[in-house]
């Protein structure tokens, strides 16, 4: 090894024992705050005994534990059936998987093997081409604008579809959903082209709100849903897919041979069950306070040019916010107020639009409902004082 190799490796040495690991960094601030936005993470130890303590009243705990989806696996495919108001569901391991099989079964059906959606869902931005590579299924898009496509243009498309597949709310445009009336319209298109529809569902159960409608209303429009349990219920993982009963069981049959066919999932299924029990009905409150912080947050940044929250007024309980700084200036800014102030306004910032101009998702949950709109202006101000 030449002496400057070996310089530069005590440099870096040095320099790692100086600076610790920004993700550590991180969760070590996020813990020593007394006040976030953001819900702290648990460590194993804490997500051990919340695990316990939400199961109780959520499950008999003297059942055994289940084998190859039976037990309390079956209960929450039961459970989640009757809140969607749908014949049958089953649990997957991942949103990922339940969808992909979902997909493959329709164009099975209808023998069409094209899936109108918009470029920004899910299976065309994180799934790795699944939809082609595994099932042979292609892709088109009747809008590439920041929302749900319209009834026109879903009428507009040159080719037959086999299923129409709608994010609900769309994440990558800002958590966005249409109005009623758009999304009963877009559904019937589809129906109108003799294609299915199928809903990404992975945030349904905070869109209720919006829609002033009731799961079971919501799910009706659709062929088949999917749900998450770690999005918005604080599940540890999992997915259901819900739909017609013979559907279902086809589905199944795919998940065995996808590899989803696990011989105890009864962690997975016990914290879903504990979602639906304790987190599903704060949803609505979530939904409410988020207009409440990003108005404030609206007011608190109105000074500063480019800043954006969107929508102005949720949707959901999730929006955006922008700010016209780069990733790494706010990261630092955010870490050194909750190290320095005790205060934790944001998470993670990334830089998906022009230069210099950067993103952060914000999520209202429990942590956040202790916030009132003056203390989210007071840790605006907080943060520029860091950043101008």
């Amino acid at each position: 090894m030449s002496d400057t190799a070996g310089m530069f490796e005590d440099e870096a040495a040095q320099g790692a024992r100086v600076a610790p690991d920004p993700v550590v960094r991180r969760r070590r601030a996020l813990a020593g705050a007394r006040r976030t936005l953001v819900d702290r993470p648990r460590n194993l130890r804490q997500s051990l005994a919340a695990l316990a303590d939400g199961a109780e009243g959520a499950y008999d705990l003297d059942e055994l534990p289940d084998r190859y989806g039976n037990g309390v696996v079956a209960a929450l495919e039961d459970r989640v059936a009757e809140l969607l108001g749908m014949p049958a569901a089953a649990f997957f391991p991942t949103g990922t998987m339940a969808q992909q099989v979902a997909l493959r079964c329709w164009a099975g059906r209808t023998g069409i093997a094209t899936v109108a959606l918009h470029p920004l869902a899910h299976p065309e931005m994180y799934e790795r081409d699944a939809l082609s590579a595994l099932s042979g299924l292609r892709g088109v898009h009747p809008t590439r604008e920041r929302r749900l496509p319209t009834a026109a243009e879903v009428a507009d498309l040159d080719e037959p579809i086999g299923t129409l597949m709608l994010e609900l709310p769309l994440r990558e445009a800002g958590f966005v959903l249409p109005s009623w009336q758009e999304l009963t319209a877009v559904v019937a298109a589809g129906r109108e082209r003799d294609a299915v529809v199928h809903f990404d569902g992975a945030r349904l159960w905070e869109c209720g709100p919006h829609f002033g409608r009731s799961l079971p209303e919501l799910a009706e429009l659709a062929d088949s849903v999917y749900v998450s349990f770690y999005k918005s219920l604080g599940g540890m993982s999992g997915a259901a897919l819900a739909g017609p009963a013979d559907f279902v069981a086809e589905a199944k049959a795919w998940r065995h041979r996808y590899g989803g066919q696990l011989f105890e999932q009864w962690p997975a299924a016990l914290s879903a069950l504990a979602g639906l029990r304790t987190e599903l009905p704060r949803l609505a409150t979530y939904v409410a306070h988020a207009k409440t912080v990003a108005a404030a947050l609206t007011e608190a940044l109105a000074p500063l040019p480019w800043s954006r929250v969107h929508p102005a007024v949720p949707h959901t309980h999730q929006f955006q916010v922008w700010l016209p700084f780069a990733a790494s200036e706010l990261g630092e800014a955010v870490l050194a107020q909750a190290e320095e102030d005790g205060v934790m306004l944001f998470s993670w910032w990334s830089e998906p639009g022009p230069p210099g101009l950067s993103m952060t998702e914000v999520t209202v949950a429990s942590d956040a409902l202790e916030w009132t709109a003056r203390d989210v202006r007071e840790a605006v101000e907080g943060l520029l004082r860091r950043l101008v």
